[in-house]
């Protein structure tokens, strides 16, 4: 059977039989100015996976080039973020590491007529940039001379000059067709503290101009990157010829982004909701961002599963929420263990029983090694009020007046008798538990349809329950600004009772409640308090055909 190939693998393979490169090198270069979101792990997935599959390196390297957004806190939440996600970096490197380099290759250029210092303002640059059916006009700077453009540079670099009065551009064609080739800005002032370098440097260079050098400097063979960058290729190539980086030269090559359907791509809409206090921070078991994903309980298993289902493409397309679901739910149905949880208790007395026992429950049917635990089964039960219906209607298989129903992994029960309030609410069932039906010895002839889960009123336990739905709310009338759809009802908080095992859970275990969804205990609980995530319901709505 032929091993079926992306794009990228394609030309990885054609690379190595021609000899043009001997190892596989590549690198994930986020910025650190947030945390990483649901998107980054496709692009985790290939860069890592590539190095994987070819025995080669990845390096993680901080794109730290605009100390004005990044932090430490952000680069600390990125390393942790890729070692839950499974990968394992070669090097860890920054930006900032080379700055040196970079100061030494906008030199290079100036000193070849490639660059040139420019007092325009951004606007003016912008003015004079020209359109994709016009070309540019030239700057009135572009002809200053190499040594005054070496004194200017180097006055910019000791800190003479206010931020924005100056800016380094390369010169190469203001009539390029391509906007990104019409004299770009390579260096500018920005009197800041680096959270890696200090107060070392008051120039900082542009990513167009440093991501090249960056990948040319570490000998990266295959530099990944998303679709948006495909007009600046020329560029990259461009800094890498030009600054005289010895062959094999990197080769930017670029792939479709990772987008979903009501989700949140944007880091810096994502901040703005961090800052604006709408969700509880960057790990909100709401936020797509991977520390959110990993409170929310899903399983980096499933990520990684996901992105290797949806494949590498040059095309850019939208991928339903709900394939990922699907993903999460077919991890978590073989690992999860089952446990019982009543979200709207009504209690029930069983009239013909009295003490107490321990009765053995199946952990989790789909694990590879079955296991059972004991759950506490006494005379006061609760089973969700929706699991009994006083006027059942046709081909009811719940509890209801004179019907059966078996409690999972204990007894049949009957209905005898329904206690009413004034109002004529449902308050109290009395039950009777049918001779000799205990589960997995039952010989009492009694057949039912009806399996329900409970808790034993007597030992369970109170837990505080997030029911999530998506930030966003689906695109009503054309209308597709964030902001608009911001889903204010995203969490609701409830009350359930749960089997008191769960007591001794640990933080981020993951459950089945039995019948109601998927469960993960959130870093909030606090001694008896628990606290519980909603990840995924139990019903699948993606159509895996149609994937």
């Amino acid at each position: 059977m032929t091993e079926s190939k992306n794009f990228i693998e394609d030309i990885i393979d054609s690379d190595l039989a021609s000899g043009k490169v001997e190892t596989v090198y590549t690198r994930f270069p986020p910025e650190p100015n947030g945390y990483l979101h649901v998107g980054h792990a496709k692009s985790l997935c290939i860069n890592f996976g590539l190095a994987k599959k070819y025995n080669g390196k990845c390096n993680l390297r901080f794109d730290d080039t605009n100390p004005a957004k990044e932090s430490e806190e952000y680069v600390e939440s990125i390393k942790r973020d890729i070692e839950w996600l499974g990968f394992k970096w070669d090097k860890l490197l920054f930006a900032s590491d080379y700055f040196d380099v970079m100061f030494d290759c906008a030199v290079l250029l100036i000193k070849k007529g490639l660059a040139y210092v420019s007092d325009e303002t951004a606007e003016e640059i912008r003015q004079r940039r020209g359109t994709l059916t016009e070309p540019g006009v030239e700057s009135p700077f572009r002809n200053r001379t190499v040594e005054e453009n070496l004194q200017l540079f180097y006055d910019m670099r000791d800190g003479k000059f206010a931020d924005g009065t100056k800016v380094l551009r390369a010169k190469i064609d203001m009539a390029s067709p391509n906007l990104n080739m019409r004299d770009p800005v390579i260096y500018r002032v920005l009197h800041a503290t680096h959270h890696n370098a200090g107060d070392k440097w008051c120039i900082y260079p542009m990513y167009d101009f440093a991501h090249p050098i960056e990948d040319a400097h570490e000998g990266i063979t295959h530099s990944i990157c998303t679709l948006e960058f495909e007009d600046h290729r020329p560029l990259y190539d461009w800094v890498v010829v030009n600054c005289e980086f010895p062959q094999p030269q990197p080769q930017q090559i670029e792939f479709a982004r990772l987008n979903i359907t009501n989700t949140i791509m944007s880091k810096r809409f994502l901040k703005r909701l961090v800052d604006n206090g709408q969700v509880l921070g960057w790990d909100d078991p709401r936020m797509p961002t991977l520390s959110g994903l990993r409170r929310r309980g899903y399983p980096a298993a499933a990520l990684r599963d996901f992105c290797e289902r949806i494949g590498v493409s040059k095309a850019n397309s939208e991928v339903e929420e709900a394939y990922l679901q699907a993903c999460v739910r077919e991890g978590l149905n073989r690992t999860a263990n089952r446990v019982m949880a009543v979200f709207d208790p009504l209690k029930i007395v069983l009239t013909n029983y009295e003490g107490s026992e321990m009765l053995s429950v199946e952990d989790n049917p789909n694990a590879e090694t079955v296991t059972f635990r004991d759950v506490p089964f006494g005379k006061t039960l609760y089973i969700d009020r929706s699991d009994f219906a006083l006027v059942p209607p046709p081909k009811y298989h719940r509890l209801k007046p004179d019907g059966y129903v078996r409690l999972k992994g204990a007894y049949i029960i009957r209905c005898d008798n329904v206690v009413l309030d004034d109002d004529g609410n449902v308050v109290e069932l009395h039950c009777s538990v049918v001779s000799n039906s205990k589960s997995g010895q039952d010989t009492s002839g009694v057949k039912v349809k009806g399996v329900v889960q409970w808790v034993d009123a007597e030992t369970c336990v109170d837990a505080t329950v997030r029911k999530l739905q998506s930030l966003l709310n689906d695109v009503v009338d054309g209308v597709t600004d964030f902001e608009q759809r911001f889903n204010a009802e995203s969490m609701q908080v409830v009350s359930a009772k749960v089997e008191r095992s769960l007591l001794s859970a640990k933080v981020e275990d993951k459950f089945q409640f039995m019948r109601v969804g998927y469960y993960v205990l959130d870093k909030d609980t606090n001694g008896t308090n628990l606290v519980f995530n909603e990840i995924v319901g139990l019903k699948d709505s993606f159509n895996s055909k149609k994937a």
